[in-house]
C-alpha cells in the first residue's frame, strides 16, 4: 500500500488526509490500486463492508474479494468510462452494485458502493429528511387514533358507571325507606336485637347510597353536564344538618364529632347540595382513618381571601386598604388519625387513588370534592404528618356573580 496519494504534475497528498476527506462524504467509497489491494475506504464504507460480513482485519481484494471478476475485465470496461457493476459479496451474499470509475492519473479505481435500490451503502443508516418526516407522520396517526381510542373507552366507562348508578338509586331508596319504617315502630315492635341488624344494614344500605351518589357526580363531572345550582344559602344551616346526619355514624364508631361553626357567616350564593357534598366526603373520610376514641372537628369561619394577582402591591400597601370585611368561608374537618406523608398531598386529590389500600371505597371522594370546590372558583388543599392527624380545608368565595 502506498504511503501516499501522488499526482504527477502536483505534490503528495498525505494518505491521512485524503482519508479524512473521503470520510465526510456521503458516500460509500473504495479506493483499489491496478492489482486490486485495497488503499483507502471511507467511513461509510467501512460500515457497509461490516453489514456485509467483513472485518476490518480483513485483507480485501477488490477484483477477487468483492467484484469476483478479472482485472483484466473491468480495466477493459472502465477505460471507456464509468461502468455499473451488479454482484453478490460478502458471506452472506447480499446483492449489492458497485459503480467503478478509473482515475488514469493515480492509476487508481474507485469504486462506490451501492445497495440493489441505487442508493448509497450503509442502509441501516440511510434515513433521510423525508423518511424521517414520513416515519413522525405515521407515529402521530397511531398515537392520535390510540388516544381517540382510550377516549371512547372511557366516554364509555362514564356513560355505564352513570346508567348504573341510576337504575341503583331507584330501589336503594325504597330500602332505605324500609328501614326507617322498621327502625320507627311502624310495622310492629322490635327486639333489640333486630333493631341492631336493622341499624347495621341501614348503615350499609346508605353507604351504598352515597358510592352511587358519588357515581353520579363523577360522571357528570366527566362528561362536563355539571352544573351548580347557586341561590342565596346559609352556610350554618347546611353544615349543622350534616354534622346532624352524621353524628350516629360517630358514635356508632367511638369516635367524637364536634361541630364548630362561626355564627358570624352570613349567608351568600352557593350550590347548597354540592358543598354538603364536598364537606360529607371530607367527614366520610375521616370518620375512616380515625381510630376509636379519636375526635373529629368540623370547623367553619368568615376568612379574608388575598388572591395573588400580576400586579401586586407592596405588602404594606395591601395591609393598609385590605377589605374591611371577610370575603370567603373557610371550612376545615381536622381528624386524629395516622396522617399523610407529604408526597401523597397532591396526589390524593386524584381520581381513584386511595393511599391506604385498608380502607374501603373508591378513591373518588377526594377528587369529586376538589372538582366540586374549583367549580365555585375555591381552592382545596391538606395539611397533614404521619402519626399527627390530618386537616383538610376548603375556601369558598362569597361572591359566586
Amino acid at each position: 500500500m502506498p504511503p501516499v496519494a501522488e499526482d504527477r504534475n502536483r505534490r503528495p497528498l498525505p494518505l491521512g488526509a485524503v482519508r479524512q476527506v473521503l470520510d465526510i462524504l456521503e458516500k460509500s467509497l473504495v479506493v483499489a490500486d491496478r492489482s486490486g489491494g485495497l488503499v483507502l475506504v471511507n467511513a461509510r464504507a467501512r460500515r457497509c463492508l461490516e453489514t456485509q460480513g467483513f472485518t476490518e482485519t480483513d485483507e480485501l481484494n477488490l477484483f477477487s474479494d468483492l467484484l469476483k471478476m478479472d482485472a483484466a475485465d473491468i480495466f477493459r470496461q472502465v477505460e471507456r468510462g464509468e461502468h455499473e457493476v451488479n454482484v453478490r459479496i460478502g458471506p452472506a451474499e447480499k446483492r449489492t452494485s458497485m459503480r467503478i470509475r478509473w482515475m488514469p492519473e493515480s492509476d487508481w479505481l474507485v469504486a462506490e458502493i451501492q445497495n440493489a435500490d441505487g442508493q448509497a451503502g450503509d442502509s441501516e443508516t440511510q434515513l433521510t429528511v423525508q423518511d424521517l418526516l414520513q416515519e413522525r407522520e405515521i407515529t402521530y396517526r397511531n398515537l392520535l387514533a390510540a388516544y381517540l381510542k382510550l377516549q371512547e373507552v372511557n366516554r364509555q366507562k362514564t356513560v355505564f358507571l352513570a346508567s348504573a348508578a341510576h337504575e341503583l338509586k331507584t330501589p336503594l331508596a325504597v330500602i332505605k325507606g324500609y328501614y326507617d319504617l322498621l327502625l320507627a315502630g311502624s310495622l310492629g315492635r322490635l327486639t333489640d336485637k333486630q333493631r341492631d341488624i336493622l341499624e347495621e344494614s341501614k348503615e350499609s344500605c346508605e353507604r351504598l347510597v352515597r358510592l352511587v351518589s358519588m357515581f353520579l357526580n363523577y360522571s357528570a363531572l366527566e362528561s362536563g353536564k355539571l352544573v351548580l345550582q347557586l341561590r342565596e344559602n346559609d352556610l350554618r344551616d347546611c353544615l349543622d344538618e350534616l354534622s346532624k346526619r352524621w353524628f350516629e355514624a360517630f358514635q356508632r364508631k367511638g369516635v367524637r364529632l364536634e361541630a364548630k361553626i362561626d355564627p358570624s357567616i352570613p349567608t351568600f350564593r352557593f350550590d347548597y347540595q354540592k358543598v354538603q357534598q364536598v364537606a360529607a366526603n371530607l367527614l366520610d373520610n375521616s370518620l375512616k382513618h380515625s381510630p376509636s376514641g379519636g375526635t373529629v372537628v368540623l370547623r367553619a369561619a368568615p376568612h379574608f381571601w388575598e388572591r395573588r394577582v400580576a400586579t401586586m402591591a407592596p405588602l404594606q400597601e395591601r395591609r393598609r386598604f385590605r377589605l374591611p370585611r371577610p370575603n370567603s368561608v373557610e371550612v376545615s374537618v381536622k381528624d386524629s388519625g395516622t396522617g399523610i406523608s407529604a408526597e401523597h398531598h397532591q396526589e390524593i386529590f386524584e381520581d381513584f387513588v386511595r393511599v391506604d389500600r385498608n380502607t374501603s371505597g373508591m378513591g373518588l371522594g377526594l377528587a369529586i370534592a376538589k372538582r366540586l370546590i374549583q367549580a365555585h372558583r375555591g381552592k382545596i388543599w391538606v395539611e397533614s404528618d404521619p402519626n399527627g392527624g390530618s386537616r383538610f380545608t376548603f375556601l369558598l368565595p362569597m361572591d359566586q356573580g
